[in-house]
């Protein structure tokens, strides 16, 4: 590789996948040697959220694998990291370590950007200095049609009602699921919590769909209205018993997601879930 090589830097997570931005990086290196490093930057969950092994970091490498595999399939060197921080972090880390020629940055639009509606895409153009710095604005979902679903459901998680409605979902078109369990609400122990929904993901993965779960903030409102500031959610799905059995209803949990999420809430009542076995 030449010693004139530009080093370009690249901070992105849900967008890395964006054929937008891999042809911005394919113009780069058309007008010459370019050495590229993708930063995927994974916020921590907040106290008290424990998250699974194979969620939100597993998703964001294989994205980000899947970047680069396309951009040496052009030739172009390129390598990645995952990195289990906020965005403004990983870039003055990046920065510190790396010295690039440049910084790409690239997000969802506003309306679906964590990042923009906390402004860190300014606090890192700040932190780049006096490096050219370029923001990107990409619409994965309308590149690849891939809808990001989330599903919020803790003792209901492994009711056939729910499984049906997500098995539907993904007939419909294609989509990404995450299901949060909050585990609270007399939901029993974090272990059965674990329990049912690793069994929920187990079992829609051997049929193929791309399902991720992970146990979330007690509160079933607090864990969405923070699931959607954190990542891109186009849809939610809320699981619940019935309105005589379930505190979610009587909370009015469904009609509050709808009004302050602005995203379709579909409903789904389950009866009797199915037993958590070994």
């Amino acid at each position: 590789m030449s010693a004139e090589a530009r080093n370009i830097l690249v901070v992105a997570n849900e967008t890395v996948v964006s054929r937008q931005l891999v042809e911005l990086i394919e113009a780069r290196a058309g007008g010459g040697p370019v050495q590229v490093t993708v930063v995927a930057p994974v916020n921590q969950p907040r106290q008290g959220y424990v998250v699974y092994y194979d969620t939100r970091k597993a998703a964001a490498r294989r994205r980000l694998d899947k970047t680069l595999g396309l951009l040496r399939k052009e030739g172009i060197p390129a390598n990645g990291v995952v990195i289990e921080t906020d965005p403004v972090s990983a870039l003055r880390d990046a920065v510190a370590q790396l010295e690039p020629d440049e910084v790409i940055v690239s997000t969802h639009p506003k309306q679906k950007s964590g990042w923009l509606r906390r402004n860190a895409v300014e606090q890192m153009r700040r932190v780049a200095g006096d490096i050219p710095f370029e923001h990107v604005v990409v619409d994965v979902a309308g590149e690849q049609g891939l809808a990001n679903v989330l599903v919020v459901a803790n003792q209901t998680v492994l009711g056939d009602e729910l499984l049906e409605r997500i098995r539907a979902r993904a007939k419909q078109s294609p989509a990404s699921f995450l299901i949060i369990s909050p585990q609270g609400d007399g939901g029993g122990s974090y272990e059965e919590a674990e329990k049912r929904l690793l069994r929920a993901v187990t079992r829609l993965r051997s049929e193929g769909l791309d399902v991720h779960g992970q146990i979330s903030h007690p509160d079933p409102y607090t864990a969405v209205i923070q699931a959607t500031e954190d990542e891109r959610v186009d849809e939610v799905i809320v699981s619940t018993f019935p309105r005589s059995r379930s505190g979610w209803l009587r909370r009015d949990l469904v009609g509050r997601l709808r009004a302050d999420t602005k995203l379709p809430v579909d409903h789904v009542e389950v009866d009797t879930p199915a037993a958590v076995t070994a």
